[in-house]
């Protein structure tokens, strides 16, 4: 695996990641170009008495949908049992017999043969779904990882935007649609297997694997495995309830477009380039956003987006004025009330973006590698039934008698009790959402040496002590959650002693004051680290009163004891001085403005030392060595 260079963007130039994303662009814009086109055929060019234009939408949308149902648990089984690579090479060449298959149909105006080919290209993206999000934490690190799923997030909407364009305007085409139609899907397929050849080797990550051809029981072992972990079960149902949510939209926009906005079919064409647009840019800006880690810090941020904007909506478009005929594409844009309902969608599909390209992420960075593609084929499970139900709860909404904003409220406002729900059950969001505002808004924060910090086993992480917000800047610092061994008089002080309690930090007392807190303290300590955690410990024992680097005590000997573990020294910079030191007379939090907000503060982590070559007096010389850098 690569060391990252350059941004985002570098990666289309390295071959382990641009013809995967150019094959994967191809296979979202052809699956999009396809339904569109056979959409607007079934609609509005073929009377068919068996599938009335108003059904034909929600038919091939379920038609697409059910393969993933049925077989995703086979399909994450073969990611895992097979090489990657070849498998993805398969898929494309399957693609290819399917859309020979899409312009015979097209040529001889066979509307259930189209169906079947509908049912197919579901199959086919049923296949392609896990061992696409597998195949990515294979070849990217975990300074990679974000960027790369926001290249993939962004590029897939990009792809649909599109193939939908495409679609509609090919299929429009007097007398020979169908035709054009029919030769832009094989050709798109054939490029797409084209660039699948250029994909390097992917090996299997559990060769030895016996497929379980029971798609009920299978999909029901695959749920068991991602509740194993339950930061990870946790984060699929996230994301499924953001494809639940998004849906709601997405299936609105033309009734939205003609009956709220009172626009015609072009209007409705720009709300979905507009939601695409949102999307897009708020994948990209995760990586920029979470200098280049996996930080799910951003997710409350993208809940709160989505729910803002998705409620300011429903006051933005409430009301309108009707008029005598659909307005036109220009007409539309002329009226100033109608930019507040397009900055509401972009904004609410671009905090979108910044929630859910994290929670993929962590998904792909936490789950085990060996049923990794599994774990993913659950959440194409969960992502289906969630779409699933969002039809049923906003078509029986609608039936009761709300209109599309009110729909948009609702769903707005279930948004906001859902997201706090999963921040109580995985307080790690909440934490790390901290630690993100903590370090970008009250502190100029920069971070050298951060590579040092493992992202994989256990290691213990050596700190000075200089105020009482000091484990909620490492935190924002390390990709992974840290375990806390604090002064149990911390957790005294409000909001904060709550926020060490939610981050299960570990309060120790001094042997001689409590003897029986003290050793619980350090055999907690030394369980974490036999789980594989990261612990971090301030060995000065208090926050200093006059700045200066205190001795260290023998706590991390004691918590080291027969453990071959890495140490990872790290000292924060110029936090002295500000709120939360103690800097009155031995006193915090006293002057609200002191040194003002947004200073600028650091944190340097030396290279790992082994368990061995620790002593105290060493770490502290070490300690106070990367202060002065």
């Amino acid at each position: 695996m690569s060391e990252p260079h350059g941004g985002q963007f570098a990666l289309l130039a390295q071959r382990r990641f641009a013809p995967f994303f150019w094959t994967q662009f191809l296979g979202a814009a052809n699956d999009n170009l396809f339904k569109f086109a056979f959409t607007v055929l079934v609609t509005y060019q073929l009377q068919l008495g068996w599938l009335p234009p108003a059904q034909a939408g929600l038919v091939i949308g379920a038609l697409f949908i059910l393969p993933f149902v049925l077989f995703s648990a086979t399909s994450g089984q073969l990611a895992d049992k097979h090489d990657k690579t070849r498998l993805i090479r398969f898929i494309k060449t399957l693609e290819i017999a399917i859309m020979a298959l899409v312009a015979w149909g097209f040529y001889a105006s066979q509307v259930p043969v189209l169906l079947a080919c509908v049912f197919l290209l579901g199959l086919h993206s049923t296949l392609f779904g896990p061992v696409k999000y597998a195949y990515l934490p294979q070849q990217l690190n975990e300074r990679e990882l974000t960027g790369g799923n926001g290249m993939v997030e962004m590029g897939t909407f990009v792809a649909i935007l599109l193939g939908n364009v495409a679609g509609g305007l090919l299929i429009a085409t007097p007398e020979v649609g169908a035709q054009h139609v029919a030769l832009a899907c094989f050709a798109l397929a054939v490029l797409g297997r084209l660039t699948a050849q250029a994909i390097p080797p992917c090996p299997a990550t559990d060769p030895g694997l016996i497929i379980n051809w029971n798609p009920v029981s299978e999909t029901w072992r695959n749920l068991r495995l991602a509740h194993g972990q339950l930061a990870v079960f946790r984060s699929l149902l996230g994301i499924s309830w953001m494809w639940f949510f998004g849906a709601v939209f997405l299936a609105n926009f033309p009734a939205f477009a003609k009956e709220v906005l009172h626009g015609n079919e072009q209007v409705a064409s720009l709300l979905l380039v507009v939601f695409s647009v949102g999307i897009g840019t708020g994948s990209l800006l995760c990586e920029l956003l979470s200098r280049r880690h996996v930080e799910i810090g951003l997710v409350p941020l993208g809940a709160i987006g989505m729910s803002v904007f998705a409620i300011d909506l429903y006051f933005a478009s409430r009301g309108l004025p009707p008029v005598a005929a659909a307005l036109s594409l220009g007409e539309f844009m002329a009226q100033a009330a109608h930019w507040r309902v397009l900055a509401d969608l972009c904004l609410l599909a671009l905090f979108a973006g910044l929630y859910s390209v994290p929670m993929y992420a962590l998904i792909q960075l936490r789950a085990q590698p060996t049923h990794r593609a599994r774990i993913i084929a659950a959440n194409n499970i969960l992502n289906a039934l969630f779409m699933i139900a969002s039809s049923l709860l906003a078509g029986a909404l609608l039936g009761a008698g709300l209109s599309i904003p009110e729909l948009f409220l609702v769903v707005g406002l279930a948004n906001a009790v859902v997201a706090f729900y999963i921040f109580m059950l995985v307080p790690e969001y909440l934490l790390r959402f901290v630690a993100f505002i903590a370090s970008r808004l009250i502190y100029r924060f920069k971070i050298s040496g951060d590579e040092h910090i493992p992202t994989q086993g256990p290691a213990l992480l050596v700190c000075n002590h200089v105020s009482f917000v000091d484990a909620v800047l490492l935190m924002a610092a390390s990709p992974r959650p840290i375990r806390f061994l604090m002064d149990h008089r911390i957790f005294r002080i409000p909001v904060l002693g709550w926020l060490f309690r939610l981050a299960k930090a570990i309060p120790v007392a001094s042997q001689k004051d409590d003897p029986a807190t003290y050793e619980q303290a350090f055999e907690q300590a030394r369980a974490v680290l036999d789980d594989g955690e990261l612990l971090c410990i301030f060995p000065e024992g208090g926050i200093t009163r006059d700045g200066s680097l205190q001795p260290f005590k023998g706590g991390v000997m004691k918590i080291l004891e027969g453990r071959d573990i890495p140490v990872v020294p790290l000292a924060l910079q110029n936090l002295w001085g500000s709120f939360f030191s103690r800097v009155e007379q031995g006193e915090a939090m006293v002057r609200p403005f002191r040194r003002g907000f947004y200073s600028r503060v650091g944190l340097v982590a030396g290279a790992p030392l082994a368990a061995r070559e620790v002593s105290p007096e060493g770490l502290r010389e070490r300690v106070g060595t990367l202060l002065t850098t």
